[in-house]
């Protein structure tokens, strides 16, 4: 199995993770909307990448905001052919480690009601639905649950 690296976010990801942002999501944030956060303290994305043929890939990412103690995960994506090589866990896995190291105690997300595979993934890291905003996603228009998980002090 070829490694799967996880490191932050640096502008050289930006382009990739754009892309696949584009190809994932019908609201898709913009290679700008990415820089903005880079240098923000309270922000942290993180990357999947692979070494294929000498190039660095972006195969996935995730971003969490942070305010006090508790953290809210942005955007979570793995590019449609590197799914079900389990980056999405470890992406998952970086995330919640980086939060329990700076005293977040909470960390929410939004997820389609529809979108069955990423429900069962925030579950099966610690993931409880705690509610569910009406509307919430456009194209289509759509419900999304509400996902909390609660870290160990």
């Amino acid at each position: 199995m070829e490694e799967i690296r996880i490191l932050e976010m640096t502008e050289e990801h930006v382009p990739q993770v754009a892309a696949i942002e584009a190809e994932v999501f019908t609201c898709p944030w913009s290679p700008k909307g990415f820089l903005d956060t880079l240098y923000q303290d309270n922000v942290r994305f993180f990357v999947a990448v692979k070494e294929i043929s000498g190039e660095t890939l972006v195969a996935g990412y995730c971003g969490i905001y942070m305010a006090a103690d508790e953290g809210e995960i942005t955007n979570v994506a793995v590019k449609p052919g590197f799914r079900r090589g389990h980056m999405g866990d470890a992406l998952l896995e970086t995330v919640i480690s980086h939060c329990e190291c700076n005293g977040i105690s909470q960390i929410f997300l939004e997820v389609r009601v529809s979108n069955e595979a990423a429900i069962r993934l925030y579950k099966k890291h610690g993931f409880a639905t705690v509610g569910i905003r009406k509307n919430f996603y456009e194209k289509p228009a759509e419900d999304a649950y509400i996902m909390c998980r609660k870290n160990c002090p």
